[in-house]
């Protein structure tokens, strides 16, 4: 399983509603196919409020999970540049390589 917390930039909170309304209606077709090229048997985002502002917790589960963000960053297949587009914009990510910082830590 993969978990990924990161936060929405400012003023981008309308744009990303669109999208992932997006992904579960027009974009769906594509967005499943993406999914299960990737071994995800669930890819849920969720937004919530922090005192900092916006953050969107996505989870990844199924035998892809845990190789899932590196593979999308590697593909230059049109949904996933697309994709790699719109976390790049909504949330500063670029998974053309590691994250910045440590990695986190299993605590149990």
């Amino acid at each position: 399983m993969g978990l990924v917390i990161v936060p929405l930039k400012k003023d981008k909170l309308d744009a990303w509603k669109t999208w992932a309304e997006s992904l579960n209606n027009e974009q769906s077709e594509e967005f499943n196919s993406f999914n299960k090229k990737y071994g995800l048997t669930r890819h849920d985002a969720w937004l919530a409020e922090t005192p900092e502002g916006p953050v969107v917790v996505a989870l990844h589960e199924g035998p892809g999970a845990e190789s899932f963000m590196q593979e999308v960053g590697k593909s230059n297949d049109s949904f996933e540049a697309s994709f790699k587009e719109k976390l790049m914009e909504f949330h500063g990510m670029d998974l053309s390589g590691p994250p910045p910082g440590p990695m986190p830590v299993k605590m149990i």
